[in-house]
């Protein structure tokens, strides 16, 4: 097998892990409810460590895939996690996918594609610099926390937030990749020791931050995730990385066509309704002969 068929088929490999991570969350969060328990009840199931687990063998995958491919083909064939979470995520709700939902994820796709195709390259040499480091996960903190303030409803919100955090995660491993395979400084220096660290941190928070994402559902969230994670490491690489969009003004305008799909296959997936949630309070009340009962929620609710 070429280099070239090897990266495919490692990014197909990761794609379907992410795909199958994505879809154990977005089940699991659905069973469990928010309130204190909720992260206590999540880190002792099963099913999040399986997401955990998937998530690092895909990670992994990913990285394997650009040791043997390009970026401009192995990055573009991540977008396929998308058309695998929804098929999988509907069948194992025992549905249907909805027509609404096929559009909205080939537009998505689209519009992902477009944006790859012009905003990524070969891999550069180039690292950041540990205040560089710094200064970006500052800045992203602060973004994600105005994204996932307390109060705020989980959804989208926390889905771009993870995106950020994931795309972050990936331009800060390049870093430390880069940093230990040159061969020019300790293997374990100050820049590597840091960015690691920072690594590891948004990584974890990107996976916390889908987890809390997913209780809306799976097919826009992870749209979004897919979405805001390669344009964040395409902000990384353009500001401080010297990466330029491909492709000079058709290039430019290919980007923001492509961004503007995105956005509306993501629009369409929102419209997308979910199984209808079964009212808990009507559904244990027995059936009583005679004359209706208003509950006295309903009475105390009324002006």
């Amino acid at each position: 097998m070429n280099a070239t068929l090897l990266a495919v088929a490692l990014s197909l490999v990761s794609a379907g892990a992410y795909a199958a991570a994505a879809v154990a969350q977005e089940r699991l969060a659905s069973r469990i409810a928010e309130g204190e328990s909720g992260a206590l009840r999540m880190l002792g199931s099963g099913v999040w460590w399986s997401s955990v687990g998937l998530n690092a063998a895909a990670a992994l995958l990913h990285v394997a895939a650009l040791k043997y491919g390009p970026l401009t083909l192995v990055q573009p064939l991540g977008a396929l996690t998308l058309v695998a979470a929804v098929p999988l995520g509907a069948r194992l709700a025992g549905r249907r996918v909805t027509r609404l939902e096929w559009r909205g994820t080939g537009l998505t796709l689209i519009g992902l594609g477009a944006l790859l195709l012009t905003a990524s390259g070969p891999a550069p040499n180039d690292t950041l610099t540990v205040p560089e480091a710094l200064v970006v996960a500052a800045a992203t903190m602060a973004v994600i926390g105005m994204l996932s303030r307390p109060g705020t409803r989980p959804g989208l919100r926390h889905a771009t937030a993870s995106g950020f955090a994931s795309g972050v995660a990936s331009a800060l491993t390049q870093t430390v990749t880069v940093a230990v395979t040159d061969r020019t400084g300790p293997l374990l220096g100050p820049q590597v020791v840091i960015v690691a660290l920072l690594v590891a941190a948004f990584a974890a928070g990107g996976l916390l931050l889908s987890q809390t994402a997913y209780r809306g559902g799976l097919g826009a969230p992870l749209a979004v995730v897919t979405l805001s994670n390669p344009l964040a490491a395409s902000v990384i690489g353009v500001a401080l990385l010297g990466e330029r969009l491909r492709g000079g003004a058709g290039g430019i305008l290919a980007a923001v066509a492509g961004a503007m799909v995105a956005a509306y296959g993501v629009v369409v997936l929102t419209r997308s309704p979910r199984s209808p949630a079964v009212e808990p309070a009507r559904e244990y009340l027995p059936s009583i002969p005679g004359p209706s009962v208003e509950p006295a929620a309903l009475r105390l609710s009324r002006p």
